[in-house]
């Protein structure tokens, strides 16, 4: 499973979700997918991203499972994706 990141680089809560993301990937074995909102407007797009950050997980095929919008502790960014 893949789980993507959109962020960008001047956003202060992107910045404090990036280790909490990184920690929750590697607890739950999951691919982790950087995407810069300012670099790729296409894929923001594409997934509907309308807020910053958004943490979008993926089953094995590509297909949206969950998704989260906004700075969360990380306790509730698991729970909330249905990871615990």
């Amino acid at each position: 499973m893949k789980l993507l990141k959109f962020y960008a680089d001047w956003c202060g809560p992107c910045k404090i979700m990036k280790p909490l993301a990184e920690k929750i990937a590697e607890e739950h074995s999951l691919e982790l997918v950087e995407v810069n909102i300012d670099n790729r407007e296409d894929m923001a797009r594409e997934y509907g991203v309308q807020g910053i950050p958004t943490l979008v997980l993926l089953d094995d095929g590509n297909n949206e499972i969950s998704r989260l919008i906004g700075l969360q502790p990380q306790a509730k960014i698991a729970s909330a994706l249905g990871l615990n």
